[in-house]
């Protein structure tokens, strides 16, 4: 059965945090948050490393030689398709990478060529190798490309692809994440890596706000909407398919806040019906077969369940108070509520919970007045912070691997779009022109 969490984002009602803060103004946090002082502060706990798959202090050492270039033409590529690699390991949290000066000045193009001892001494110190070539033509783009357990030499490969398609960087950029993604697989036991997601956002950088993708490390940004008006809050459906966000349509002569819905396969927009008031931040099902979104059609912003062509809207909560930013993890009937205690004082926004369902990550400004992204264990109620004195951070959303976090921050002087992995380390800046807020990580 899907189940479903409910939230308050604060951006929409600001939630006052202040010890046993009268309960009364909290009944319809019990949906979500009961706001008192319970919870313990935990730093670099066990929970937070068996949660987020991070900490383990003895990780594999891949090694990426240079991919070798069958053809002038092929350099380029080549090089690019090996730092692409490098990269997408290095980040995915769970793998070491041995800088590429350490490395023999030999480097194997094809297995016949792969000498293990010379990658296993110091410095290289190397656990796996990673290697290949790249052949070129005009038309098509040939990557052959090894993994190999170089500390048992006779075992097979544990990874083996031949890559083909067009000859161009974003072609060759997608051959890199596949094969880093395949190592990552294998290495961690068949969690799937991330390289290969993309990341919606929001960004102003042409004038208006429009919804905006881009893969998983900044790279190939693009522009999907152009409705020259204000778009917000999006989220990917299950399958990557579909995007589902919040728009200011006009409609019957007038312009308020709608679920408006994107698909990936066409390229264009889907129609979903215009509710009456004021309709936002929807959020898909485990399952992808209904969406969850605030409307004040009936006057009180409540939750409302529909399927996702907006039809047969079923309402699910009835309180004081506006019910907004809603995410899976109830029943969806509204049955199921958990409470969940945090200490101190402050304001509590943007929660969203990880793909085990056990942490919940959420922005929460505290008595310094900064916003900071913190990281609770649900069952324990510990709590762990990922930024300080970084400017603002808000808006945080998982990565599929649950090792990784998207957010956005003001820490170089202008909202921007950063990743970092879950432990708060390897932050890493993927946007750099205009406003770019509110990411979401696909699954996929």
């Amino acid at each position: 059965m899907n189940r479903l969490r409910v939230s308050i984002n604060a951006f929409f009602w600001e939630v006052k945090v202040s010890g046993a803060f009268n309960r009364c103004r909290l009944i319809f946090l019990c949906a979500f948050f009961s706001l008192t002082a319970q919870a313990a502060l935990a730093q670099s706990e066990g929970w937070f490393r068996a949660g987020t798959g991070l900490g383990d202090t003895n990780k594999p050492r891949v090694a990426v030689a240079d991919f070798a270039p069958r053809a002038d033409s092929a350099k380029s590529h080549s090089s690019l398709f090996t730092q692409v690699v490098r990269d997408d390991l290095q980040f995915s949290g769970i793998l070491e990478v041995p800088s590429a000066s350490f490395y023999p000045p030999e480097a194997p193009s094809v297995p016949a060529e792969l000498k293990p001892a010379m990658w296993i001494d110091p410095p290289t110190n190397a656990n796996f190798l990673g290697f290949g070539n790249v052949s070129e033509s005009a038309a098509e783009a040939t990557i052959e490309a090894w993994l190999y357990d170089v500390r048992n030499p006779a075992s097979q490969a544990v990874v083996g692809k031949v890559y083909r398609g067009a000859p161009t960087d974003l072609q060759v950029r997608k051959f890199a994440h596949q094969f880093a993604d395949e190592i990552i697989s294998k290495l961690s036991g068949g969690l799937p890596g991330i390289a290969s997601t993309q990341i919606a956002f929001v960004s102003s950088r042409n004038g208006s706000k429009e919804i905006w993708v881009m893969d998983y490390d900044g790279s190939n940004q693009r522009q999907l909407t152009s409705l020259k008006s204000i778009s917000l809050t999006p989220r990917w459906s299950p399958d990557a398919s579909r995007i589902a966000f919040t728009c200011f349509a006009p409609s019957s002569g007038l312009t308020s806040a709608q679920i408006c819905m994107y698909s990936m396969d066409t390229g264009k927009l889907v129609s979903f019906p215009h509710f009456h008031g004021t309709n936002i931040t929807p959020a898909w099902s485990p399952d992808g077969a209904q969406i969850i979104f605030s409307s004040s059609m009936q006057g009180n912003p409540e939750l409302y369940v529909s399927d996702i062509n907006g039809g047969r809207p079923k309402r699910l909560t009835n309180v004081n108070g506006a019910s907004m930013s809603p995410s899976w993890n109830m029943n969806s009937d509204g049955t199921s509520a958990t409470k969940l205690d945090l200490p101190d004082k402050g304001y509590v926004i943007d929660p969203a919970w990880a793909p085990n369902g056990q942490l919940l990550a959420f922005s929460w400004r505290r008595p310094n007045d900064n916003y900071d992204i913190y990281i609770m264990d649900a069952a324990t109620r510990q709590l762990v912070e990922l930024t300080r004195d970084q400017g603002r951070n808000e808006r945080p959303s998982w990565a599929p691997d649950g090792r990784h976090l998207v957010f956005e921050s003001t820490r170089g002087g202008t909202r921007q779009i950063w990743t970092m992995l879950a432990d708060g380390s390897q932050p890493h800046q993927l946007t750099t022109g205009g406003h770019n807020e509110s990411p979401n990580w696909s699954t996929r």
